[in-house]
């Protein structure tokens, strides 16, 4: 045996496996990822793929059909309950490095299983969990691969995976939001699956719960580094489209709102899904413009 070799082997046995550099072993595929694999043979339990450096087993259950010997597929890569790397044509609810909202299945002693969408559950270890996990109750979790043994996993501590570096965003930016976490002053969320931002209670003027995903805007970055939200656009183009929404609100509804200068924000939300302020502004333009006739509680449309 020379030199090399005998390295190679005497490092598997201690543990630590250390491949010679001039050996060609590398797995090219990602585990908790999408793969484009090549099926390199059938057998009676499936489809055996590679990347052209290893073979995965696709269980035939996921098997597409009319598949052949050499066609490409695109499956999803999990490692199972002995660790060997399985695909699998399902779809998890997130991959590995993205944010979802999952529902747990079952609580035991070392944490939670959540259902991912596919058949093998997700596990949040108890380490990760930021509140001890019931059944039956959703959260908002990170997916990752856990580097000590390879195996996708989740954690609700999600805001240790956010950016650290400050965003470029401006404001007025229109943003994806998912709503992460209940606060004294309001919601936080997670921002294009990086960032962290806040949106106040006074900024909120209809439903709103942990796990939504809507769209939003920058209000403020504030000099600390924290990114103040919105739900509605500011500005005045904002303004122009409220007052074009309620325009044609009345031209469909016989001319007649039923909300107007002393409504509340929650039956302002419930009818247009725009602030109290926006709406204000859209019906003090329109009055302007001589459109509308505004009571306390309803708006008329002019010329009807």
């Amino acid at each position: 045996m020379n030199g090399m070799a005998q390295c190679y082997f005497q490092k598997k046995r201690l543990g630590v496996l250390i491949r010679p550099k001039n050996t060609d072993l590398r797995i090219m595929y990602k585990i908790g990822a999408y793969n484009t694999l090549k099926i390199v043979k059938e057998v009676d339990f499936g489809l055996y793929l590679t990347d052209g450096h290893e073979e995965i087993l696709l269980p035939r259950r996921y098997e597409p059909k009319g598949v052949m010997v050499e066609d490409s597929i695109e499956v999803f890569v999990y490692t199972d309950s002995e660790d060997r790397p399985i695909a699998t044509t399902e779809k998890p609810f997130a991959v590995a490095g993205e944010f979802a909202f999952l529902k747990v299945k079952d609580v035991i002693s070392i944490g939670a299983f959540l259902d991912w969408g596919i058949a093998k559950d997700l596990l949040v270890p108890l380490s990760e969990q930021s509140l001890a996990m019931r059944e039956g109750e959703r959260y908002v979790v990170y997916v990752y691969l856990d580097d000590k043994t390879n195996r996708v996993v989740a954690s609700s501590k999600w805001s240790k995976f956010l950016k650290k570096e400050t965003p470029e965003f401006k404001e007025g930016d229109q943003v994806d939001l998912l709503i992460a976490e209940r606060t004294d002053l309001g919601f936080n969320a997670i921002i294009n699956r990086s960032y962290q931002g806040l949106v106040y209670k006074s900024e909120i003027f209809g439903p709103l719960t942990i796990g939504d995903e809507v769209k939003g805007f920058i209000k403020k970055m504030r000099e600390d580094g924290k990114i103040d939200l919105i739900l509605q656009p500011g500005g005045y183009g904002h303004v122009e489209d409220a007052k074009e929404l309620i325009h044609q609100y009345l031209k469909l509804n016989k001319g007649y709102l039923s909300i107007g200068d002393k409504s509340s924000p929650e039956q302002i939300y419930d009818t247009l899904k725009i602030s109290k302020k926006a709406f204000k502004k859209a019906i003090g333009g329109l009055y302007k413009d001589r459109l509308i006739d505004i009571s306390d509680h309803a708006i008329v449309l002019l010329g009807k």
